[in-house]
């Protein structure tokens, strides 16, 4: 009875703590589609299909896929016409921009 009450117990914290991280995970990505589409201003000048953009301006990201990391520095330092957002844009909204971008150009 104890060995079913110990398992019991692990999955439902397993269970608990999975829905926290996903419950986070869409958080930052609904927080990142909505950086893309207002205050970073990205949907003026790149394709990405989630977002419903479709310019030519930069380069489309369901083509190129950037991954979350080239993403975060492109957007903080900018990249050929590309502004900087570093200082425009909160740590939080990069980062949340960068998760989003790279989960929806995979798509």
């Amino acid at each position: 009875m104890k060995k079913l009450f110990l398992n019991s117990s692990k999955a439902f914290f397993i269970i608990l703590f999975s829905s926290i991280i996903h419950v986070n995970a869409d958080e930052i990505f609904i927080k990142g589609k909505e950086v893309f589409l207002e205050a970073g201003n990205c949907a003026a000048c790149h394709t990405l299909s989630d977002a419903g953009s479709n310019v030519n301006i930069g380069p489309n990201l369901n083509e190129i896929r950037p991954d979350i990391q080239r993403i975060i520095m492109a957007v903080r330092n900018g990249i050929g016409v590309m502004p900087a957002m570093e200082g425009i844009l909160s740590d939080e909204e990069i980062e949340a921009v960068a998760y989003y971008v790279s989960l929806s150009a995979e798509q």
